[in-house]
């Protein structure tokens, strides 16, 4: 079977940390953009240890006035 594209998770949450810091936004300007009540969600995120939601990516693309594409760090053949 051929191999599939993946998400490098690690390599998204440093897209994410340094559109945020290039934006000049702290983790809490993102909180209160998303209406979480911690921040947990998106220091996990930026560690890579979980990916936002599609939705979520959506709004990250939106306040970080780029595209997706540019947020998500993939691995293996590209389509």
């Amino acid at each position: 079977m051929n191999a599939m594209p993946a998400i490098d998770m690690a390599a998204t949450g440093s897209n994410i940390v340094r559109m945020r810091r290039s934006a000049g936004m702290t983790v809490q300007d993102l909180q209160q953009v998303f209406g979480f009540s911690t921040p947990q969600a998106i220091y996990k995120w930026q560690r890579g240890a979980a990916m936002p939601t599609l939705d979520n990516l959506v709004v990250l693309a939106a306040v970080f006035g780029t595209t997706l594409d540019a947020i998500i760090v993939r691995t293996g053949p590209r389509s």
